[in-house]
């Protein structure tokens, strides 16, 4: 089984940063994506970026993009999420994703991953 643990949301204002954690335990003998999801009350999950865990590439909302850098770190199976220029419209819960399949899935679908943690927190205040 696997474990995705995510960390460092909060509260913050508009303009301000936050990086998100997420950590992999369990069977993380592989990856194909990582990736992060946002979901907001009374919303849909929607997707926020992926990384390609082999060669890297990243994906991003087109929405999210100069404001979010997705990166990871293999050897100690975490993906960052940093987040620049903060908006209170960017207030979630956001959710850390990996995909363990081999179906060639798209990185930008709910339905590609496999795992999920359990969401944390990021309120932007204005």
């Amino acid at each position: 089984q696997v474990q995705l643990v995510e960390s460092g949301g909060g509260l913050v204002q508009a303009g301000a940063s936050l990086r998100l954690s997420c950590a992999a335990s369990g069977r993380t003998f592989r990856w194909y994506y990582m990736g992060w999801f946002r979901q907001a009350p009374g919303k849909e999950r929607e997707f926020v970026a992926a990384v390609s865990w082999s060669g890297g590439a990243t994906y991003y909302a087109d929405s999210l993009k100069g404001r979010f850098t997705i990166t990871r770190d293999n050897a100690k199976n975490t993906v960052y999420l940093q987040m620049n220029s903060l908006k209170p419209e960017d207030t979630s819960s956001y959710y850390c994703a990996a995909d363990q399949s081999s179906l060639g899935g798209s990185p930008y679908k709910i339905g590609t991953y496999d795992y999920w943690g359990q969401g944390t927190q990021v309120t932007v205040s204005s």
